[in-house]
């Protein structure tokens, strides 16, 4: 997926995750807005959701009902003026069928729900609010638990179903309490972003793209398109009063059923198989700390180094090796052919031939490329790493940037030249839609642990030690 760039059509941008600025408006005029229902083989489960949506406060005639149904065996009836489209089953598809309802959408923002999710009255209303103001809003809804069998079809949801509610996963609340609603979002809070209940701009989906369609398998797909949508610029919040119910428990709490010991420790190993092909897969989609492996490289960098200057290939190295020494994982790119001795590692390659961004048509992935973060600089330096490893700020400015309002550091010499700028990728994207520097922090900072590299270095005594 290459996000695209381009001016919002509409709304304001907003300084770091600051949503909170917006407590207490509403759009002057309400958007057009479609439900993505992804529905399969759930007849019943959709004939709730279905009626629970005609039921909404948000005005009738500024919403639609997209039913996505997944390959049923037959196709599932309709109610309450909804629309369906479908595809051929080809197996679990749940990305392609939300990608399919966006594109078979009208409105001008987008909500995605499952067909086992019913939502109370105000849930469009509430999760619609922030997307409307601000295009770059990616909201989630809170997803709380019964079990539709303990009531009848009938009943207002917003009144049955806490008569039976579950327990709601508590690694959830806590993690929305913790982070004041995502308000304190960072580079992990796609964790906390489920598919069911989301919510966002039209031109925002556009923007980053859809769904990943190799995500075949149940999970994940949701988290992978939230990290992406962070990176591209998202403003993530959580609505508490954006209710809708699952039938059922949480993934996590779902047992499988009373069997004898050995077919329970089978089928707690076939679970078990199939969450950590989830976690694999996403771990070659999201290179962040605690999704990424933690030694072995994967397809995607976190980082992005580009050295634009040096005065010889023994100042290349030096420079590409103390910076390596320093962020481990990083993919660089060197100005110029790579020296022989640069050429056997693959997270470096020569800038002529790097074809990540280069080639792109947008201006604005071409000036911030696919990394999380890069770090740009103009001539050769020598990094030099503290004794104690909190001191390491180049470090600290890889984890901070793009995180609150820092959106950029910079490193300076002693006479105040710029010597390394570390951005964020995500500030930088939402700087330029909105041609507003002010919307993410520049911090300078002195730092004495970069050595500029302005004359011949001695390698020899860089790699013994002594120099």
């Amino acid at each position: 997926m290459v996000t695209r760039g381009g001016e919002p059509p509409f709304g304001v941008g907003l300084r770091g995750n600051r949503w909170d600025v917006l407590d207490g408006r509403v759009p002057v005029e309400l958007p057009t807005v479609s439900v993505i229902v992804v529905h399969y083989e759930q007849q019943g489960e959709l004939d709730r959701t279905l009626a629970a949506l005609a039921r909404q406060t948000y005005p009738s005639e500024l919403l639609e009902v997209i039913v996505v149904d997944d390959g049923s065996a037959a196709a599932p009836r309709m109610s309450h003026g909804a629309r369906l489209v479908r595809q051929e089953d080809r197996g679990f598809r749940l990305s392609a069928a939300r990608n399919l309802g966006a594109a078979s959408s009208t409105g001008r923002i987008l909500c995605f729900l499952d067909a086992d999710t019913a939502p109370e009255p105000d849930y469009v209303s509430a999760l619609t609010r922030l997307p409307a103001l601000a295009p770059e809003a990616v909201t989630v809804g809170r997803r709380r638990h019964t079990l539709f069998e303990r009531f009848a079809d009938e009943d207002p949801i917003e009144v049955a179903a806490p008569l039976a509610a579950l327990d709601e996963p508590r690694w959830l609340t806590d993690s929305y309490a913790a982070s004041r609603d995502l308000l304190d979002g960072d580079d992990r809070s796609y964790r906390f972003v489920i598919g069911a209940v989301i919510a966002c701009s039209r031109w925002f989906f556009d923007s980053v793209g859809g769904f990943d369609e190799s995500f075949t398998q149940y999970g994940g797909e949701d988290w992978e398109w939230a990290h992406r949508a962070w990176l591209g610029g998202a403003v993530f919040a959580h609505v508490p009063s954006a209710v809708a119910w699952h039938n059922g428990p949480d993934w996590g709490g779902r047992s499988e059923g009373d069997t004898a010991d050995a077919d329970a420790h089978a089928a707690l190993d076939a679970r078990q198989r199939r969450k950590n092909a989830e976690t694999l897969q996403l771990a070659q989609s999201i290179p962040v700390a605690g999704s990424a492996p933690r030694a072995v490289l994967g397809g995607r960098a976190d980082v992005l180094i580009r050295v634009a200057s040096a005065i010889s290939d023994g100042a290349a190295f030096v420079c590409v090796d103390s910076l390596l020494a320093a962020v481990p994982r990083a993919r660089v790119e060197v100005s110029g052919p790579l020296a022989e001795v640069l050429r056997g590692d693959p997270r470096i390659v020569s800038a002529s031939s790097a074809s990540s961004v280069s080639s792109h048509a947008d201006p604005v992935v071409a000036a911030t490329g696919v990394e999380r973060v890069r770090i740009d600089i103009p001539n050769a330096v020598a990094v030099r790493l503290p004794d104690a490893p909190r001191d390491n700020r180049l470090a600290w400015a890889v984890e901070a940037v793009g995180v609150g309002e820092l959106g950029e550091v910079v490193f300076t010499g002693e006479n105040g030249e710029p010597l390394m700028t570390v951005t964020s990728r995500r500030a930088a994207l939402r700087r330029a839609r909105w041609r507003d520097d002010s919307l993410f922090d520049t911090l300078v900072e002195r730092a004495p642990w970069l050595a500029p590299i302005t004359s011949e270095p001695s390698v020899a005594a860089y790699l013994g030690g002594w120099g």
